[in-house]
């Protein structure tokens, strides 16, 4: 079969002190801090052998992630861009769907034929953390297309109980293409939830919402805010197509950040209460926390959902004053929250679908990447 294999120099940057996690497992922790010279190329590799516990899927659809984007684009150094969990070479691609071609022998809940998306967070649920009720932060963990072989591939298999039947959007959809286009927008849409409503613990209905970057995890915020009964979601993003994106999927009001001050203009917009709920989802924490800071309603939440591996001054006087929290999100899993997120699509309350701007077929997924470089797309779809 086809995959799009990544390949890279272990190269430790020579500041960077290798734990003995990295040493004894070749994961890094920080993969931009140790990966050089990356190489993505599809190839034809060995069709996946599926296990007891597992399922075997002919994948339909998978999204192009901002991870997979920094796995491309290199620092000065010829260092990858992405600052998490990495263990190469690999596959890539961790937003998908597919169909079910073959069941283990100890699997039950699914059946050859089922419409099925899945969880990228491999969670052991044997370590304390899992144990706790914390899959997201296992100590075991693996992740699919970050680890473990994705779904940038004609095949992926993947144990059942990360799977999660979408059959039920078929009635919405009308038609299996797009049951699968919408069912690998259930990953990412699933990171926004996480960090919204399980991480931050929502907000009340008649809340403000700020949402900063209208990236693919972005949108998903807009959308989840609006459909969750926000009475106001402004948006902030520098990308023309992406601000018409954001309107295109609920927001209320969208600006370019660098043409106003956004905390004001959220002070404005809000007649000088401030926001609710304030998402970062453009990786930019230095330049928005200040802004969000600026226009935090009291006992205003701020969730920290975009990646960036840097630290970020701040004025704790203010959340103080304010009685604020901020809330740091990382995956997915648990809480019911793929489910959830499959429900809303089903219900017609989010349609994810209207952010896809592109789509390329497994041979193209370096150029679909490429394109992603440019951060002007909302969602950009490899069709296996």
């Amino acid at each position: 079969m086809k995959g799009l294999m990544l390949r890279a120099k272990w190269e430790p940057r020579q500041d960077y002190v290798l734990s003995e996690f990295e040493k004894a497992t070749g994961k890094a922790i920080t993969g931009n801090s140790v990966w050089r010279y990356p190489e993505l190329k599809v190839q034809e590799i060995p069709k996946p052998q599926v296990k007891p516990d597992r399922v075997l899927l002919r994948v339909k659809a998978c999204g192009v992630c901002g991870s997979d984007m920094h796995f491309y684009e290199t620092d000065k150094d010829n260092y990858i861009m992405y600052p998490g969990l990495t263990k190469f070479p690999v596959i890539t691609g961790h937003e998908f769907s597919g169909q079910i071609v073959e069941v283990g022998g100890a699997v039950t809940d699914f059946k050859v034929g089922d419409m099925v998306t899945a969880e990228e967070m491999i969670w052991c649920g044997e370590c304390i953390p899992c144990r706790n009720g914390f899959p997201n932060q296992c100590q075991r963990l693996e992740e699919t297309g970050f680890t473990i072989n994705g779904a940038f591939a004609e095949y992926l298999a993947i144990g059942a109980k990360y799977c999660w039947k979408i059959n039920d959007l078929l009635e919405v959809y009308g038609t299996e293409d797009r049951v699968y286009e919408a069912g690998a927008l259930v990953e990412p849409t699933s990171v926004a939830y996480n960090g919204i409503f399980q991480r931050a613990g929502g907000f009340k209905p008649g809340a403000y919402a700020a949402v900063y970057g209208a990236g693919p995890i972005g949108l998903a915020s807009i959308a989840l805010c609006k459909a969750a009964g926000a009475a106001k979601v402004i948006a902030f993003e520098i990308s023309a197509q992406r601000r018409e994106l954001a309107k295109a999927i609920g927001a209320d009001y969208v600006f370019d950040p660098r043409e106003v001050s956004p905390g004001a203009k959220v002070m404005e917009i809000t007649a000088g209460e401030g926001a609710e709920m304030q998402v970062e989802a453009a990786g930019a924490p230095t330049l928005v926390l200040p802004e969000m800071e600026k226009s935090l309603a009291i006992n205003g939440k701020i969730v920290q959902i975009g990646r960036a591996a840097e630290r970020v001054p701040m004025y704790l006087e203010t959340f103080q004053v304010r009685h604020s929290q901020v809330f740091g999100a990382q995956g997915h899993s648990g809480n019911g929250t793929f489910p959830s997120v499959i429900r809303l699509m089903a219900s017609g309350l989010i349609d994810m679908t209207r952010i896809i701007t592109a789509r390329y077929n497994l041979d193209q997924v370096v150029s679909a990447i490429a394109q992603s470089a440019s951060r002007q797309d909302g969602k950009i779809m490899v069709k296996t």
